[in-house]
């Protein structure tokens, strides 16, 4: 929501155009209408936002991610060109390669595999990394050529269900050495009762799960939860059944909120891979001491879990916030970001000073003058 000034609307940016191996997109394109285009012309665009009613435009400015990110990274990764609007009227035509016109101080990078907290900053970087994931600050994205895969011939999806974390975790990390895999999702304990709700066939007795999917139709690392009450898929037509799983569980939240008359309160923190069960721990000791109301799910391949606190009162949802904030603390102390995959915005902007210094702060903030002296774009955005 703009914060004063003019809102700008990009949806009649709609150039679609699809070739071998890349697509034109304006920034007022939907990403399932990419996604769909892509399709008929058997390719995909990797980058897997849950939101596929998200635009082109603002998927670059949050450099925006989802659970295909443990194989194919965050949108930054499949952009090879860029069309940029300047405050000064200028018209950039970028290319992956093209690099900042001029000197890019140094800023230190958190150990892990996705991070959208504030510009990422180094000397003799492209434009392109430079105005994905600025979150409309340093410019105003107009069309974009971004790079697509061809669909692949198998698929193999499944939800493993466990006994409990300790499973899952060991599962998780055994996986993570399968090169054909590029999903794996969690699901916590709460996350399950709350699905119970919509789908009565989740197993009674399971108190974590993990969605994976994987490219080919080699069954070897599956078949010892093949006699299980665990699901697989083959077909497209259970594999959306799966992904409707998958994102129903978000929606369930929202609903649950509404009629709360609550704010929910949402995490997107990562930490290295090396440091996952030890976050996870911290999240469910400090969130069961403080007797909260909570489900914790998402990208567990990349340390990337969402923690949704949802508050049933006025102290409730006061006590939540203090708890995120011990999150984000606690994240940036194990070598992790405050932002992965959602950015700032203006409601997490306080949280960029517990990642950086001032000192670093500023030096995003010279940028930030340099392209936009006035301040004029995306306000409050990042920078509060």
């Amino acid at each position: 929501m703009a914060q004063g000034g003019w809102a700008l609307s990009l949806e009649k940016f709609r150039r679609l155009e699809i070739q071998q191996g890349h697509a034109i997109a304006g920034a007022g394109v939907m990403l399932q209408e990419l996604q769909a285009a892509a399709g008929r012309a058997r390719q995909f665009y990797p980058p897997d936002p849950t939101e596929w009613t998200a635009s082109v435009g603002g998927s670059i400015a949050t450099n925006a991610s989802g659970s295909r990110s443990f194989r194919y990274g965050s949108t930054r990764r499949w952009i090879k060109g860029l069309q940029v609007a300047l405050m000064d009227g200028r018209v950039l035509e970028l290319r992956r390669g093209d690099a900042v016109d001029f000197p890019v101080p140094e800023l230190p990078a958190p150990r892990t595999t996705k991070n959208t907290a504030g510009y990422s900053l180094r000397p003799g970087m492209d434009w392109i990394d430079l105005f994905t994931g600025s979150e409309g600050t340093l410019g105003v994205i107009l069309e974009a050529a971004l790079g697509l895969l061809p669909t692949p011939g198998d698929l193999l999806s499944g939800v493993i269900f466990f006994r409990g974390d300790p499973e899952a975790l060991a599962a998780v990390d055994a996986w993570r050495s399968i090169e054909t895999l590029r999903m794996m999702e969690y699901f916590d304990a709460n996350s399950l009762a709350l699905l119970r709700e919509r789908y009565s066939e989740v197993p009674a007795g399971a108190r974590a799960a993990v969605l994976i999917e994987q490219t080919g139709n080699d069954t070897e690392p599956w078949e010892p939860y093949a006699e299980s009450d665990s699901w697989f898929a083959f077909t497209p037509a259970d594999r959306e059944r799966f992904r409707a799983f998958r994102h129903a569980l978000p929606e369930m939240v929202n609903d649950v909120m509404r009629r709360r008359g609550f704010l929910k309160l949402g995490s997107d923190f990562a930490v290295p891979i090396d440091r996952n069960r030890e976050m996870l721990r911290f999240y469910h000791d400090r969130l069961a001491h403080a007797a909260l109301d909570y489900v914790i799910f998402g990208h567990i391949g990349d340390a990337h879990v969402h923690v949704n606190i949802l508050p049933d009162s006025h102290e409730q949802f006061e006590g939540g916030k203090q708890l995120m904030l011990d999150f984000a603390r606690e994240a940036v102390s194990l070598g992790g970001t405050v932002s992965a995959e959602h950015g700032l915005g203006k409601r997490k902007s306080h949280l960029l000073s517990l990642q950086f210094t001032p000192d670093e702060i500023e030096a995003m903030k010279s940028v930030k003058r340099r392209l936009d002296p006035q301040w004029l774009l995306g306000r409050c955005n990042i920078f509060g």
